[in-house]
């Protein structure tokens, strides 16, 4: 089991407060030294420490247990999205945002000339909004078209049907932004 860094945790919740040390230990009902030692990782705190500081920072106490630094939960690097779907497919999608665990979900679309997302239109729960970052593309949305170029934007409403199609001689690169995540 990985070890949870109580002191840091405190720390970071004290500067974020603006807080000295002090400050906090006095609102916590504990002693400055006592309070340093925490932080230094020189002693634990006990639950109900950990309570008073919790209502001191006025922070709810999972968040001391909670590892919100982890790089891999809130970062995607270059080169590290997953791909969505079949990669062996000519449309490919990948995701950009770490997971779909949060409420909005966000990917890049690459279309190459000639080719359509789906043979027909389809739908999703969620809303979406794209942004054609290279090329142009053709969006089919309940039965109408429309032509965008780079730069141009589209907001698609839940549960309305469209699909992509790239009738240009270079590829295209969409981005585009779903809630409720629904990939």
């Amino acid at each position: 089991m990985e070890d949870i860094n109580l002191g840091a945790r405190v720390r970071q919740f004290r500067n974020m407060r603006g807080l000295s040390l002090r400050e906090l230990a006095a609102r916590a009902g504990t002693t400055p030294s006592m309070l340093s030692q925490m932080e230094n990782n020189g002693v634990n705190p006990s639950i109900n420490t950990l309570k008073s500081l919790a209502a001191a920072l006025q922070v709810p106490l999972f968040k001391f247990f909670q590892d919100e630094n982890k790089e891999e939960k809130v970062i995607v690097r270059k080169g590290k999205y997953k791909i969505i779907g079949r990669p062996e497919e000519e449309v490919v999608y990948q995701l950009l945002t770490p997971d779909v665990s949060s409420m909005i979900e966000f990917c890049s679309m690459t279309v190459p000339p000639g080719q359509v997302s789906s043979e027909r239109e389809m739908e999703h729960a969620g809303e979406e909004v794209a942004y054609v970052m290279a090329g142009a593309v053709r969006i089919y949305m309940e039965g109408k078209e429309y032509e965008l170029g780079e730069g141009d934007c589209v907001r698609i409403p839940p549960q309305c049907p469209h699909r992509w199609e790239n009738h240009e001689e270079e590829e295209a690169k969409v981005i585009f932004a779903i809630t409720p995540p629904s990939f």
